[in-house]
C-alpha cells in the first residue's frame, strides 16, 4: 500500500513538503467553500489520494502541483455544493454552516480550540465569520465557488473558469452578483461594531442571559433581531428563526431554566466573540452573534452535535 511519504516506486518523493505544504490552503478554501469542517477535510483528503493516485512521471508532468491540487479541491466543492443543496430541503429546521473554534479563548475557560489539526484549523479573518458563511449559503454553487476563489482567494477569473466549467466572462458575472448578495445583507447605516465592542456587548448579553433579565436582554438587542437555531433534528431547536428583540429575550430566559447546570463560556467563534454552552464537559451549544452599532442584530445558535464535536475535548 502506497502513502504520501512512500510513493508508488518506493522512493522518497523530493516534492513531498511541498505538496503537503498546500494543505492548510486547501482547508480554507473546502471549508469556506462548504461550510463544513468536517466535508472540508474530506475533500481534501480525496485531493491528496487523487494526486498520489496518479503515476511519478504524470506528477512531474504538471507544472504547477498547488494550482492542480487547486482545481481539483474547487471541483470536488462544486459537486459537493450541488447535492448538499437537495440534502438540506430535507434537513430538518434551519441550517447554519458548522462553526470553528480558536486555539485559545478570547476571555475566560477552556472553549475547546486545543483540539490539533487539521491543519491547525482554519485561518479566521472577515470571509470566515458567521454572518459572511450564511450570506454564502444563499448563492448558487457556481457563484459561491466563483465569488471564493476570486474575491477572497484572489485567483484570476482564467483560473476560477477553470475549476466552474465556464468562461472567464462568465466567471465575472457569477462573481459580481454574489457581491450584490452580500452588499444587499449588510444593513447600510450600521457598521460592524470594534472587536472590543462586541466582546463587551456578548459578554453583556451572557451576563443578562444568566440572570434572566428581560429587560437588559431587550435593550442588547437590535428591535427586528432574529436568532436561529440549528439542532439537525437531533435535539431539540426552533424550526425557524425567532424574530424580534422582546421574544428573543424571553426565549433565551426559558432557555436558562432548561438547561439549569450548563457553564456558558465566553469563547471566539469564527474569530469573533461568541458564547459556549457546556453540560458535563461536553459542548451543547455554540453561539454566534453578528453585533453591528451597539445592538446585537443576529444571533446563530448551533446544537447539532454533529457540528460541535471540534468543540468538545477530552
Amino acid at each position: 500500500m502506497t502513502t504520501p511519504s512512500e510513493p508508488g516506486d518506493g522512493r522518497l518523493d523530493p516534492g513531498l513538503s511541498a505538496i503537503m505544504s498546500e494543505r492548510r490552503r486547501l482547508t480554507n478554501l473546502a471549508y469556506r467553500l462548504l461550510g463544513s469542517l468536517a466535508d472540508a477535510e474530506d475533500v481534501v483528503q480525496e485531493t491528496y489520494a487523487r494526486w498520489y493516485a496518479m503515476s511519478r512521471q504524470q506528477q512531474e508532468g504538471i507544472e504547477s502541483p498547488g494550482a492542480w491540487l487547486t482545481r481539483v479541491a474547487g471541483r470536488i466543492c462544486l459537486d459537493l455544493l450541488g447535492s448538499a443543496r437537495a440534502r438540506r430541503e430535507s434537513y430538518v429546521g434551519e441550517w447554519i454552516p458548522e462553526p470553528l473554534p480558536e486555539r485559545t479563548e478570547w476571555i475566560s475557560g477552556r472553549c475547546g480550540g486545543t483540539t490539533a489539526d487539521p491543519a491547525d484549523r482554519v485561518t479566521l479573518d472577515e470571509s470566515v465569520n458567521m454572518a459572511f458563511l450564511v450570506v454564502l449559503e444563499s448563492m448558487t454553487p457556481a457563484e459561491r465557488v466563483a465569488f471564493v476563489l476570486h474575491d477572497v482567494f484572489r485567483y484570476s477569473f482564467a483560473e476560477v473558469a477553470e475549476i466552474v466549467g465556464r468562461t472567464p466572462a462568465a466567471c465575472r458575472q457569477l462573481a459580481s452578483s454574489a457581491r450584490r448578495r452580500i452588499r444587499a445583507s449588510r444593513a447600510p447605516a450600521a457598521p460592524a461594531a470594534p472587536a472590543a465592542q462586541q466582546a463587551g456587548i456578548v459578554r453583556a448579553f451572557k451576563q443578562a442571559w444568566a440572570a434572566k433579565d428581560i429587560d437588559a436582554l431587550i435593550g442588547l438587542l437590535d428591535p427586528d433581531a432574529t436568532a436561529t437555531g440549528d439542532g439537525g433534528g437531533l435535539v431539540s431547536a426552533e424550526l425557524r428563526p425567532i424574530e424580534g428583540a422582546e421574544r428573543i429575550a424571553r426565549f433565551f430566559a426559558d432557555r436558562t431554566s432548561a438547561v439549569p447546570k450548563a457553564t456558558i463560556l465566553e469563547c471566539t467563534v469564527n474569530g469573533q466573540p461568541g458564547l459556549v454552552a457546556r453540560l458535563d464537559g461536553v459542548t451543547v451549544s455554540v453561539l454566534a452573534f453578528d453585533v453591528t452599532g451597539d445592538r446585537i442584530k443576529r444571533i446563530w445558535a448551533v446544537l447539532n452535535p454533529d457540528k460541535l464535536r471540534p468543540w468538545t475535548t477530552g
